[in-house]
C-alpha cells in the first residue's frame, strides 16, 4: 500500500513498511509541507494515514485496492483504482467528522472514519485467515463467520442516550455501506455529526442467519431483535468474564469495556460532488 503527498508540484510515493505505520508517514510528509496525501489501499490502510491527518486542513484522497473498499463505494467512487483516479479531479474538499473510540481500558484509543463494529462482526475480523484473505478477499470473511454458526454469543451492555441495551453485535456506523455489499445503517453519511447505532439481539449465532436474510431483502430495519438509534456517543461492556472484540473500519482495534464518542470537524476529505449534494438535500445517500 502506497502514500502519495503532494507538495506544490512534486510528488512523492511513500510505500507503508507494515500495519500502523501510514499514521506516521502522512504526518512526516505533512510536517514537510505536503498540501494533499493520496492513499491507495483497503479502508484499514485508509485509517491508519487518516489517524495523520486529523485536526489538519491537508486534504484526504483515496484511490481504493482494498478488499471491501467501503469508503469508496460510499461515497461513490467506485471501487475500482483506475476509475478512482480518473474522477480525482471532479473531487471537492469536504470537512467531516470522526468516531473516536477507546477499548481495551484506554490502553486503546483510535479514530475511524467509516464504523465502529462490537461483538459478532468484530470476532470474525479478529479470526479472519489472513492467508485466505489474500487468496480469496471477502470469501475469507464468510469462512471465518461460518464457524460461529450455533456458538453461543457474548452479551453486550450499551449505553447511549441515557438508556442501556443489551446485544450480541452493535454497529456503531458513519455510513451506510457494509462490508462493500450491504447496508445496514439507511439514515446517515459522512457529513453529520452523528452516528447510526444499530443493535442486534441474539444469544445464539443461529439467530444472525435470519437476520441475514434481512438484510440481504433489504428488510431489516422494524425487524424483530434489531433496534436503531441516532447518538453522538455510546459505551460498551462485557459482564462476567466473556471476552468481545472490537473492529473499525474493518480492523480489529481490541476488546471491550470501550467508548466512541463524535470529534467534530475531524478532517478534510476528496469526495465526489454527487456525494455532497445528495447529503445536503436528503441527510442520507440514497
Amino acid at each position: 500500500m502506497e502514500i502519495l503527498e503532494r507538495n506544490g508540484h512534486n510528488v512523492t510515493i511513500a510505500p507503508t513498511t507494515g500495519p500502523g505505520t501510514a499514521g506516521a508517514i502522512a504526518r512526516e510528509h505533512i510536517g514537510r509541507g505536503a498540501d494533499l496525501i493520496l492513499v491507495a489501499g483497503g479502508d484499514g490502510t485508509i485509517n491508519e494515514a487518516a489517524e495523520g491527518l486529523i485536526h489538519t486542513d491537508v486534504p484526504l484522497g483515496i484511490l481504493p485496492a482494498g478488499t471491501a473498499n467501503v469508503l469508496a463505494m460510499e461515497t461513490r467512487l467506485g471501487g475500482r483504482l483506475e476509475r478512482a483516479a480518473e474522477r480525482l479531479e471532479e473531487c471537492r474538499p469536504r470537512r467531516i467528522p470522526a468516531g473516536r473510540l477507546t477499548c481495551d481500558g484506554g490502553r486503546v484509543s483510535r479514530h475511524f472514519l467509516l464504523m465502529a463494529g462490537i461483538g459478532l462482526d468484530a470476532h470474525v475480523v479478529y479470526h479472519v485467515s489472513a492467508p485466505l484473505k489474500a487468496r480469496t478477499g471477502k470469501f475469507a470473511y464468510w469462512v471465518a463467520a461460518w464457524r460461529l454458526l450455533g456458538r453461543r454469543l457474548p452479551q453486550i451492555q450499551v449505553e447511549a442516550n441515557g438508556q442501556r441495551h443489551e446485544c450480541s453485535f452493535a454497529l456503531l456506523s458513519k455510513v451506510r455501506n457494509y462490508g462493500g455489499d450491504f447496508e445496514i445503517a439507511r439514515e446517515v453519511n459522512l457529513f453529520e455529526d452523528q452516528f447510526e447505532l444499530v443493535l442486534f439481539e441474539g444469544r445464539s449465532s443461529t439467530r444472525y442467519v435470519k437476520y441475514l436474510a434481512g438484510l440481504a431483502f433489504r428488510r431489516l430495519q422494524g425487524m424483530s431483535g434489531v433496534k436503531t438509534l441516532r447518538t453522538a456517543r455510546a459505551t460498551f461492556s462485557c459482564p462476567g468474564e466473556a471476552r468481545a472484540y472490537v473492529q473499525i473500519d474493518g480492523e480489529f482495534a481490541g476488546h471491550l469495556p470501550a467508548e466512541a464518542t463524535i470529534v467534530p470537524d475531524a478532517l478534510t476529505l476528496l469526495v465526489p460532488p454527487e456525494y455532497g449534494r445528495l447529503a445536503r438535500t436528503t441527510g442520507a445517500i440514497p
